[in-house]
C-alpha cells in the first residue's frame, strides 16, 4: 500500500511540475499579480473533476467565497488571449510536431440558457444533437504519433450578432469584427498555423467544411 501511494504521489508531483512549466510560458501575459494568480487557479479548476465549470464552481475550487475574482479575470483584467494561444500552440507543437502530422478542423456547441453570451442563438449543435440555444466554436486539433492537442479556436458569430453593433459592443466584441462563416474561420486558423512555420501532412474536416472551395 505504501508503494502504491508513492507511485500516485510521484505522478501528481510530475503532473504539477508539468503544469507549472506550461503556465510559466504564459504567466507574463498577465500583467497584474492577482490576474496571474487567478489565471493559474482558473486553469487548475478547468482541469479538475468538477462536473460543472463556471465562475462559481471554479471560484469554489480556488477556495473563494464568491465568483467575483474569476469574473474580473475574464471581464476586466487586461491580457492578450491571442498571445496566450500562440504561446501554448508553440509549446504543444514542440512535443507533437511531425512531418506527417494531421490537423483536424471541427466545431462544437456550448448549450446556453440566456441571450447575453457572445454568439448565442438558436442553432444546430452537434454536441446536443439538435437545434437549441447555444454558442458555436470552431477548433483546430493537431494529431501525430506523439499525441494530440487543441491548438486554436474561433468563436462563430452569426449575422444576428454581427448585424447588431449595439449588442456586440455590450458583449465586448470590437467594431472591426465582421461576419465570417465557419469554414472561413477554419481557413483563418489553418493560415495562422502555416504562417508559424509548422509543416502539416494532412488537413481534415467534415463534409460541411470540405464542400467549401476556400477550405
Amino acid at each position: 500500500m505504501a508503494e502504491s501511494w508513492t507511485v500516485v504521489g510521484d505522478r501528481l508531483a510530475r503532473w504539477q511540475a508539468g503544469f507549472d512549466d506550461a503556465f510559466a510560458l504564459v504567466a507574463g501575459r498577465f500583467v497584474q499579480a492577482d490576474s496571474r494568480r487567478r489565471a493559474r487557479m482558473y486553469l487548475l479548476g478547468l482541469l479538475s473533476g468538477a462536473e460543472w465549470k463556471n465562475s462559481w464552481t471554479l471560484a469554489e475550487q480556488a477556495g473563494d467565497l464568491t465568483p467575483d475574482g474569476m469574473q474580473r479575470l475574464l471581464n476586466f483584467y487586461r491580457w492578450d488571449a491571442d498571445a496566450v494561444r500562440d504561446d501554448l500552440r508553440a509549446y504543444v507543437l514542440e512535443y507533437l510536431v511531425d512531418p506527417s502530422g494531421v490537423v483536424v478542423g471541427d466545431e462544437t456547441g456550448f448549450v446556453k440558457k440566456g441571450t447575453k453570451s457572445a454568439g448565442v442563438q438558436r442553432q444546430y449543435s452537434g454536441t446536443a444533437g439538435r437545434i437549441g440555444n447555444c454558442q458555436l466554436g470552431v477548433f483546430l486539433t493537431y494529431v501525430s504519433a506523439q499525441g494530440r492537442a487543441l491548438i486554436d479556436r474561433e468563436l462563430y458569430l452569426p449575422v444576428s450578432w454581427t448585424g447588431d453593433r449595439e449588442r456586440c459592443e455590450e458583449a465586448g466584441i470590437g467594431a472591426e469584427v465582421e461576419f465570417a462563416t465557419k469554414p472561413v474561420l477554419a481557413q483563418r486558423m489553418l493560415g495562422r498555423l502555416l504562417d508559424s512555420g509548422v509543416e502539416v501532412g494532412w488537413f481534415t474536416v467534415d463534409e460541411a467544411y470540405g464542400d467549401n472551395p476556400r477550405v
